[in-house]
């Protein structure tokens, strides 16, 4: 064979194996899941856990994105995220009824706590939720609010609703439009009250200074659930890996982590397992 033909067989081999070099990368890449999701599922060190097993299991990557509930909704409405952990129930209700989820199920529990200085000048130590909220109304307390449309801020909301007052423009009432962590920290450095997930407030109090003043009241109960989002409403989001996440969250092995999650480090467990369970056994 002359030099001229085998240049000719040459050329098209080497650009041939450019190519499968370029797309190599390409077709190795997991695909990615966007999970949006509350600050205090982040904060508690819970889906530092999960996360790794998802992954390991699934074969997807995810990128979880860690905003207040509201947002959360905002971002699978836009088609922005694959899928969502989220606890605002009311919320989450009109989300599916708008058409932006197919699926909402149960997922896991704990509570709110109303936090305070020891000193706990509105004195509401072992009060109701809505006296507690009544007093430091009274008392000119310094409240620290989320106010960042998460589910904690919608739960407060509904709180200050319950006790007949209304904070907004009150000097002693401060929103943050933080996350759970960095709303802490505020009420802490100000000696100020605050309403807060117990699982975010437990893996960070060794740094608050902080007293758990009100909990037990009914009212206080924190519900998770997960939602796949609808494709007919966002097309380019990836429903495999929502339904994959969505299936893993609820299934018996990952049950069973959350409900063993922090009692090694608290002495109980910052979240109890749900799925499967009918709403109606958790007041919903």
């Amino acid at each position: 064979m002359n030099r001229s033909g085998l240049m000719s067989r040459v050329v098209p081999l080497f650009a041939v194996l450019a190519m499968l070099l370029v797309a190599l990368p390409v077709f190795a890449a997991p695909k990615s899941v966007i999970l949006a999701t509350t600050t205090s599922t982040q904060d508690s060190g819970l889906l530092d856990v999960l996360v790794p097993i998802f992954e390991k299991q699934s074969g997807f990557l995810v990128k979880t994105i860690s905003v207040g509930s509201g947002q959360a909704m905002k971002m699978g409405e836009k088609g922005e995220a694959d899928v969502l952990l989220v606890h605002s129930p009311e919320a989450e209700k009109k989300f599916m009824a708008d058409g932006f989820g197919v699926t909402r199920r149960l997922v896991m529990h704990n509570d709110f706590i109303i936090l305070g200085p020891a000193s706990d000048p509105a004195k509401i130590k072992g009060a109701k939720a809505a006296d507690a909220m009544k007093r430091i109304a009274q008392t000119n307390s310094l409240f620290a609010s989320r106010g960042d449309n998460s589910g904690t801020h919608a739960k407060e909301k509904g709180l200050w609703k319950g006790a007949g007052v209304n904070p907004e423009g009150q000097k002693w009432y401060q929103q943050t439009g933080l996350g759970m962590g960095q709303t802490l920290n505020v009420a802490a450095e100000k000696k100020g009250y605050v309403l807060a997930d117990r699982a975010t407030y437990l893996a960070l109090k060794k740094n608050l200074g902080l007293e758990i003043l009100v909990e037990g009241d009914g009212k206080l109960l924190n519900i998770y659930h997960v939602i796949e989002l609808n494709p007919a409403k966002s097309p380019k989001i990836n429903i495999p890996g929502g339904k994959a996440f969505a299936d893993f969250m609820v299934s018996k092995k990952t049950q069973d982590v959350i409900g063993h999650f922090g009692v090694d480090k608290f002495g109980a467990p910052l979240f109890f397992p749900d799925a499967g369970k009918k709403p109606e056994s958790l007041g919903l």
